[in-house]
């Protein structure tokens, strides 16, 4: 009897192992959900949607771009987290992810094992801008006019807890000053009131600050990435403007469910880098001023696993809560 349940144990397992082989090589054999955890129009959707038919085209089914908004982002992880890991249901994050496990209370995943990183797809550089007529034409005019009147200039960001949020606190850290944070609902709003000299200043995304700046309303002070931007080569970097170690980006990146099988999970990674290279997805990137990466797994792995570690450290030194 001993021999007969070992030898039909045997045969489910040899008849259950082809059966997962053949649902991986058929992968994918219906339309992949693309969760986006912010709104249409956004940066992080709006880099979805340039990838997203380019890899609808690669994989041969169609991706579909589906955004899920709220609990800033974690209702997009939420759905992703509680989907089958069978490649057919995948998140679109963005930085929150590395910051809302700092932040959120009561959620019904975890955020360090719910998910497994395919790739970071692109960043978005943050920059300090000040509006037009302020004296400040560097950052150390910034933070000289900054400890001359602490807690008094009104720098705006895209929301709390959000990467212009938290560059903000890192400049007052590291440069010893205290200004007014003006949680905005985007980016764009920020620019808005930047530009019509309601703000002193204002720490949001390139894309946002660039047309504000050009029509001569703001002015870019810096970039807080570890070299210049190609299309703002005139605007230093923290580091060279006098603060070194400001690097904070906005980012956007692909993951799957945690149990994911490793060919799908390759396969999505050697979907997503190869349309990244696309020339016409790299020209539409540089439009959004976002630029490509296409990190391996291993990579973004760590990446996240060390931002979530430095993040945890500045929201707790800062005192930032989401309001």
């Amino acid at each position: 009897m001993f021999h007969r349940r070992a030898l039909l144990g045997v045969s489910a397992a040899a008849l259950a192992a082809p059966r997962a082989l053949r649902a991986q090589g058929n992968w994918p054999n219906r339309p992949i959900r693309l969760i986006v955890a912010f709104a249409a129009g956004g940066a992080a959707d709006s880099v979805a949607r340039v990838l997203a038919p380019r890899m609808a085209e690669k994989l041969g089914q169609n991706v579909v771009v589906e955004n899920r908004t709220g609990g800033s982002g974690s209702n997009g992880g939420a759905a992703v987290a509680q989907a089958a890991p069978d490649g057919h249901t995948l998140l679109w994050d963005a930085s929150s992810h590395i910051v809302n496990p700092s932040l959120l209370r009561g959620l019904s995943f975890d955020y360090t094992t719910a998910f497994l990183p395919i790739t970071l797809a692109a960043t978005f550089p943050q920059v300090l801008a000040v509006k037009a007529d302020s004296p400040a034409r560097s950052v150390s005019d910034f933070v000289a006019l900054a400890k001359q009147r602490p807690g008094t200039l009104n720098i705006g960001t895209q929301g709390n807890a959000t990467a212009g949020h938290l560059a903000l606190a890192q400049l007052q850290r590291l440069a010893g000053i205290e200004v007014t944070h003006a949680a905005y609902r985007g980016g764009a709003d920020a620019a808005r009131d930047l530009a019509a000299g309601v703000l002193d200043g204002t720490f949001i995304t390139a894309l946002s600050a660039g047309p504000i700046a050009d029509s001569g309303r703001a002015r870019i002070l810096a970039v807080a990435t570890d070299a210049r931007l190609p299309s703002r080569a005139d605007v230093p970097t923290f580091a060279e403007a006098g603060v070194p170690g400001l690097l904070i980006a906005e980012w956007c990146a692909l993951f799957a469910p945690a149990g994911t099988p490793t060919a799908i999970a390759e396969r999505l990674h050697a979907t997503m880098t190869a349309a990244l290279s696309e020339p016409e997805a790299r020209a539409r990137l540089d439009q959004l001023v976002a630029v490509p990466v296409g990190s391996s797994p291993a990579e973004f792995a760590r990446f996240v696993q060390e931002g979530r570690a430095t993040m945890a450290t500045l929201v707790r030194e800062a005192n930032i809560r989401l309001e």
